[in-house]
């Protein structure tokens, strides 16, 4: 199932952004970024964007997220835990259905990759930038 988040579901949230990130970009981000993205950075960040927020609920609790600002996917988390159970696709499909048509992926994030290719995303460019201090590849994924 899939809901719009409420300001209760920020604790939950974070904790499945601070695990997913973790376990996501482990082999992308240095340890350093890793640590400073905790429960405590995420909480700060969603009090101020939980509205734009869409959570699956697996067994009666929060099981991952989605974050999105007009019509780009910001984040896309499952809890490491629970995924590979649709979840994401759940969150994903909503969000199309809402009116997604952007969203950004490390370059080397393979398997959300993967993913996103197979519910019909396709790249629209790759690119570097600046995150987390220092310059990084990422590709910018349309819906096609």
């Amino acid at each position: 199932m899939v809901r719009t988040a409420g300001a209760d579901d920020v604790p939950a949230l974070a904790a499945i952004a601070e695990r997913s990130y973790r376990a996501a970009f482990a082999g992308i981000l240095e340890q350093d970024v890793l640590q400073a993205r905790d429960r405590m950075f995420f909480a700060e960040r969603f009090a101020s964007s939980w509205q734009r927020m869409l959570v699956a609920i697996s067994e009666a609790k929060p099981a991952g997220f989605l974050l999105m600002s007009d019509s780009h996917i910001d984040m896309l988390f499952m809890d490491p835990d629970v995924r590979s159970r649709g979840g994401g696709a759940l969150l994903l499909q909503e969000a199309e259905r809402r009116g997604a048509k952007s969203l950004e992926c490390f370059r080397d994030n393979h398997a959300a990759r993967r993913f996103y290719e197979r519910h019909g995303w396709q790249v629209e460019r790759a690119y570097d930038r600046e995150f987390a201090g220092k310059g990084r590849s990422f590709v910018l994924y349309v819906k096609g």
